[in-house]
């Protein structure tokens, strides 16, 4: 059994939407898109499956941090950079 869509063919909907990513970014342009796409899809994995041992460990770091230390170096390194401007 086939999907339909409003009376068109699965066939259909793949060749109009590769047909409007080719005249949204143009033949030139599709290699480089194909390229991000997979070095995003990649680096997506590669933070999953790091993702739940560093992102404890980065956290508990993050709350040994004095909240009234940091407000005083922002404030500190407001005030010299208005000083050398």
């Amino acid at each position: 059994m086939r999907l339909m869509l409003m009376g068109i063919g699965t066939e259909w909907i793949v060749i109009i939407v590769v047909g409007a990513i080719i005249l949204l970014f143009g033949g030139s342009k599709l290699p480089q898109l194909a390229k991000a796409l997979g070095q995003s899809k990649k680096a997506f994995r590669e933070g999953i499956e790091e993702g739940p041992e560093q992102g404890t460990a980065s956290r508990s770091k993050l709350d040994a941090v004095d909240d009234e230390a940091l407000f005083e170096e922002a404030r500190r390194r407001a005030a010299q950079k208005k000083i050398e401007s």
